[in-house]
C-alpha cells in the first residue's frame, strides 16, 4: 500500500512537470538575456567566419559547411537592431533544427540551460502595431534574472528572414 501511494505521488509529480516545466537554453545579446526551447538546439559551436553570400540581408552573415550540410548563419544582434556585433572568443553559434532545416544563430555568449515552470513565465507585453512581438513567447523570471523567451522557429521561418520557402524547405 505504501508503494502504491508513492507511485501515485510520483506519477502526479511527473505529469505536472511535463505540463508545467520547459527547458530553455539561455544566451546573451548585449545586456539582455534570451531563452530558446532546448529541443530546437542541435549543438553549440564557436564562431568561425562563414562564407559570405552576395546580396543577402546584413543579419545573414553567410553559410558554413557543417558535416556536409550547408547552414545559413543569422546574427541575432543585427536582426534585433542591438548595435554592431563584435566577433571574439566568446561569440557562439547555436545550431538549430527549425522546420526541418538546420540554421545557425550567432549570439554573444551562451549562459546555461534552465527549467522554467508555468509560474515563472509571463506573457509578452503588448505594444502598438508597429512593434513586431510575434516571435516572443513571453518573459521568464529566475531569481533576479529576466529572460526574453523566443519562439525561434517562428522567428527563423518568418518571411523577413528569407530563410524558409513558405515553411516547406527541407
Amino acid at each position: 500500500m505504501m508503494l502504491q501511494q508513492a507511485n501515485q505521488t510520483s506519477a502526479k509529480a511527473a505529469a505536472g512537470a511535463d505540463v508545467q516545466a520547459n527547458e530553455f537554453l539561455t544566451f546573451r545579446l548585449g545586456a539582455e538575456e534570451y531563452g530558446i526551447e532546448i529541443l530546437k538546439v542541435q549543438e553549440i559551436r564557436g564562431w568561425e567566419q562563414p562564407t559570405t553570400i552576395a546580396n543577402s540581408p546584413d543579419f545573414i552573415k553567410g553559410v558554413i559547411n557543417l558535416r556536409g550540410t550547408i547552414v545559413p548563419i543569422v546574427d541575432l544582434r543585427i536582426k534585433f537592431n542591438l548595435g554592431s556585433a563584435e566577433y571574439n572568443q566568446f561569440t557562439v553559434v547555436i545550431i538549430l533544427n527549425v522546420a526541418k532545416r538546420v540554421v545557425g544563430a550567432v549570439v554573444d555568449s551562451v549562459s546555461d540551460v534552465l527549467t522554467l515552470t508555468g509560474e515563472q513565465i509571463r506573457p509578452a507585453p503588448e505594444f502598438g502595431g508597429s512593434l513586431d512581438m510575434k516571435h516572443i513567447v513571453g518573459l521568464g523570471t529566475v531569481d533576479e534574472r529576466m529572460l526574453i523567451l523566443l519562439d525561434i522557429e517562428r522567428l527563423m521561418c518568418s518571411s523577413d528572414m528569407a530563410l524558409m520557402d513558405g515553411g516547406t524547405a527541407q
